[in-house]
């Protein structure tokens, strides 16, 4: 089985919290990436949407990209909006050679409101995720069929943030509904990652291999306490650095076959937390556990 090996530029610059930004441009954190190891990164801000500038920067370091954040708010809006909303992403991941756009739902969302406590993120009831995987499915064969697929992202503080509500959505969406498995939001919501994998293997199309520092979850106050309290208190780190048994998990997709990228996805403080530190130890630790699961890691 052949696995590619990625990173995200969270752990360089943060979308949602401008202060755990490290203050590098977009050619030092590819190469930073590149040094460590990695032939991948999901797009970021400081990324330019057009492959005739973007390009010559990546192949001067090796990198391609493996995927990126689509702020969806299917959930609230219509098919036909998010078509026009996604069409310039999904025109240059075509051109990127992609292998999909990683979409996360944003509408209702608190993942980005500092004030909004961990306990007050949205629900759904069982007839609104029926509704909202019929859309879903819908937007995701059109977006198949026009050559770029997406891939749900389940996220901390979204509407689909736990292992219930998550095996709501794929038994109410269909199979042209791709899952991105991630490992850390699972476990952050209080979810069984093996269970999760076993149950839902046959839809994973891509793989965030983010870790949990489980002493500073566990300590959270998810009635005072958001999701960008908890980054800041640094409950997110790299593969080797925290809780999780990546060899557990990373075995566990092997058993089911899983092929494609594994992406380091673990937003901290840059300062607490040098990037390129921690790119190597996440590199590393894939490394181990992926010659124990037998992948043949390729770029």
């Amino acid at each position: 089985m052949k696995a590619k090996l990625g990173i995200a530029p969270i752990a360089w610059w943060n979308d949602d919290l401008a202060e755990l930004s490290d203050d590098v441009s977009l050619e030092e954190c590819l190469r930073q990436a590149s040094v460590a190891g990695f032939t991948g990164m999901e797009t970021g801000r400081r990324f330019p949407m057009n492959m005739g500038e973007l390009g010559p920067i990546l192949a001067r370091y090796g990198v391609s990209v493996c995927g990126g954040w689509f702020s969806g708010l299917l959930l609230d809006g219509d098919i036909e909006r998010e078509k026009d909303r996604v069409r310039p992403q999904m025109d240059f991941f075509i051109a990127a050679n992609a292998p999909c756009i990683v979409y996360g739902e944003t509408a209702r969302s608190i993942q980005g409101v500092r004030s909004a406590p961990l306990a007050t993120k949205p629900k759904l009831s069982e007839d609104e995720i029926k509704a909202y995987g019929a859309r879903m499915t819908a937007f995701a064969e059109w977006c198949a069929g026009e050559g770029m697929p997406i891939s749900y992202h389940h996220h901390m503080a979204a509407a689909i943030e736990t292992e219930p509500e998550l095996d709501l959505l794929m038994a109410n969406s269909g199979e042209a509904l791709p899952l991105l498995f991630d490992a850390g939001h699972l476990a952050f919501a209080g979810g069984d990652v093996l269970r999760a994998i076993d149950k839902h293997h046959k839809r994973i199309s891509h793989v965030h291999t983010k870790d949990i520092r489980r002493g500073v979850v566990d300590k959270l106050d998810r009635t005072r306490e958001s999701f960008l309290d908890a980054v800041v208190k640094g409950a997110f780190t790299v593969p080797g650095d925290g809780s999780l048994d990546f060899a557990a998990i990373v075995d566990r997709l092997a058993s089911h076959g899983y092929e494609g990228w594994f992406v380091v996805e673990a937003e901290q403080d840059p300062k607490v937390s040098p990037p390129l530190e921690m790119a190597k130890k996440g590199h590393l630790e894939l490394m181990r556990v992926m010659a124990l699961a037998g992948y043949e890691v390729v770029s």
